[in-house]
């Protein structure tokens, strides 16, 4: 079960009656956007308690009867799913404020991976992120998912900070004693070229979000102490 204090409450109202759970408001958002109640695949990761309830602030119980009448099912995961889905998400301030900052800090952090400066190709400081986001005055919504607000906020930077979404192509030349490692590491990332040489070296070229460039370059001087040969193609 996830800790009461990083639960919010989602009700949910039919006729006279009124259900409460008590759910992440992560995956509650991502229930609600995508309608899946693969989601909700472990209720411990998603819910503070597996009770509903009429009144979760009092700790008042709705009846198992009147929750198998309303929803005509006695597969609870299948009546949380519902009430997440179709119900409504009550947060307190603190709560808002809450969400607000990790969201803020997780948009930071994807444009940071996913966007360059056009001018140079290269990426942006997190820190120059964030002040062109206070500059900017940027609304972060905290019921809003990362990915539905990223390209919206891009946007809204461009006039402070040179600034584009891209994805980038980079060459890379392994030689045999590394290769079968680097593989490893560059299928976990987006592979669209590989060939293992006769000498048992591997070039292969990789399309990632423009960003993760520097993050990735040192990663591979890291993984053979500078034994790697790799360039940068294309920005797309």
């Amino acid at each position: 079960m996830i800790p009461l204090d990083k639960a919010v409450i989602v009700r949910y109202e039919k006729g006279d009656h009124r259900f409460e759970v008590l759910v992440d408001p992560d995956k509650a958002l991502e229930i609600k956007e995508k309608g899946d109640i693969s989601v909700l695949s472990n209720l411990d990761d998603t819910l503070a308690s597996l009770d509903i309830f009429k009144d979760a602030k009092k700790g008042e119980r709705a009846s198992e009867e009147i929750v198998t009448k309303v929803f005509g099912s006695e597969d609870k995961k299948w009546v949380f799913f519902k009430i997440i889905k179709d119900g409504e998400l009550h947060l307190t301030t603190e709560q808002k404020r809450k969400m607000q900052e990790e969201k803020r800090k997780q948009i930071i952090a994807t444009i940071a991976r996913q966007a360059i400066d056009p001018t140079t190709n290269l990426p942006h400081p997190m820190e120059r992120i964030e002040r062109a986001l206070d500059e900017a005055n940027v609304h972060i919504d905290p019921l809003k998912s990362v990915e539905r607000q990223v390209g919206e906020i891009v946007n809204k930077l461009i006039p402070i900070l040179p600034i584009k979404i891209a994805k980038a192509r980079i060459e890379i030349k392994v030689p045999a004693v590394h290769a079968s490692r680097i593989y490893g590491y560059l299928k976990q990332l987006n592979m669209i070229k590989s060939d293992w040489k006769n000498d048992g070296s591997l070039d292969a070229v990789i399309e990632v979000p423009a960003g993760m460039q520097s993050e990735i370059f040192d990663k591979l001087n890291s993984m053979t102490k500078g034994e790697v040969y790799s360039k940068l193609l294309q920005v797309l």
